[in-house]
Formats: C-alpha cells, structure tokens, sequence
C-alpha cells in the first residue's frame, strides 16, 4: 500500500512538471509541505521575472504622500532633458572636434577655406542647441504650491540641462503679451508654461490664467 500511494504521488508530480505551472486542488492534497509552499511561490517568482518596459508597480499611497505639495509634473519633462543632453553633447563634439577633422581630413584645401568650415560646423551646431534653449526654456518640469499660499515653486531647466528651483509670486504674473509658442504666463521677466490639461488643479490653473486688463475710457458714456 505505501509503495502504491508513492507511486501515485510521483508520478502526479510527474505530470504536474510535463503539463506546466497550473496545479489543481487535488494533487496538491497529496504533496509534502515543501512542495505545497514551492507551488504557491511559484507564480509569484515567475512575475518578479518579467521584464516591463515603465517602473514597477508597488503598493501604496501613491507618489503624492512621498512628495507633499507638488501639485504639478510636466508630461514630457525627461524628454525634454534628454534632448537637451543630445543637443549639449553634440555641440561640445561639433565645438571641440569639429577643427581637427576639418583641418586633418583636408590637407591641401586653403587653410582660410579650412577655418570658414571649421566655423560654419560649430555656428550650426552651437545655434541649435541656442534654438532649442529658447524652445524649452519656459517649460515646468515641477510645480508646488499649497492651497491658500501666496506663491508656489516651480522647477526649470538651465543651460546645462539641470533643475533650477524657483519661487514665484501670483502677484508678479502677468499675460504674456508675446507671439512665442508654449507660454502659459509671465513673470519677473521670465516666460513659463503649464500644460492645462496635466494640471488638473483648477483653483491654481485660475491663479496662473491672468486676464488682459481691458481699458475704458473715462469718456465713453459722454
């Protein structure tokens, strides 16, 4: 009887190995403790394993407890830093190899024609990077404000493509006034842009909406 009740069990486990992951009740009546917990861990290590393309998913709250008061992200900001690290290293190449290939690939063409090409590569390149500079330079990586506060913080990109914190006033926004793409308000001289529809605080969108002030002359009902 024991011989033929281990049989049994072996070869269930036999089968359970051949047909895959999937163990049904009454097989797992007839495996050891060892076995039992090794099945029920079995599902749980094959999705650890799989590889996704965005970050895990992981119990909680949420991001909003971990960060308290920020009340904005842009939706493309790591896009916008990666270009600008393209558009950076680029430039530096164009500016520090660009002469020596110039003057090296070249040795019989005139060295004046050799330095008007060695300046056009790094104008380009350099304009570029300015240009794009220009682009994104208004653009709010991170906003945080608390309700009833008189200001908020806001972070931008600088030059070299790092976080600069920077602490605004409602009082100092005013309407853009300007023909520039992607400019949501002005202030202390400086451009910047939300995105309305990843913000979806209303009372603040209100806050950084300035109407143009309309003048009425003091004659009209004369």
């Amino acid at each position: 009887m024991a011989r033929s009740a281990l049989f049994r069990v072996l070869r269930s486990q036999s089968r359970v190995l051949s047909s895959g992951p999937k163990i049904d009740a009454a097989t797992l009546r007839h495996l050891p403790f060892s076995m039992r917990s090794w099945s029920s861990q079995a599902p749980v290590q094959e999705d650890d394993s799989k590889l996704t393309i965005g970050p895990r998913k992981t119990l909680g709250k949420g991001n909003e407890e971990s960060n308290p008061g920020i009340v904005y992200y842009g939706p493309i900001s790591s896009t916008v830093k990666k270009v600008k690290l393209l558009s950076l290293s680029t430039c530096c190449l164009s500016v520090s190899l660009g002469p020596v290939i110039t003057f090296m690939t070249a040795p019989d063409m005139n060295i004046i024609l050799k330095g008007a090409v060695a300046s056009s590569v790094i104008f380009l390149s350099a304009s570029t990077t300015a240009a794009l500079h220009w682009f994104v330079s208004p653009y709010v990586h991170k906003l945080k404000w608390q309700p009833g506060s008189d200001s908020f913080d806001v972070e931008m990109l600088s030059w070299l493509a790092t976080y600069i914190p920077r602490t605004i006033k409602f009082a100092d926004i005013r309407p853009p006034n300007t023909n520039r793409p992607f400019v949501s308000f002005k202030a202390n001289g400086q451009y910047y842009f939300v995105d309305e529809e990843h913000c979806h605080n209303k009372a603040l969108l209100a806050k950084l909406s300035p109407k143009n002030q309309v003048y009425e002359s003091p004659f009209k009902n004369v």
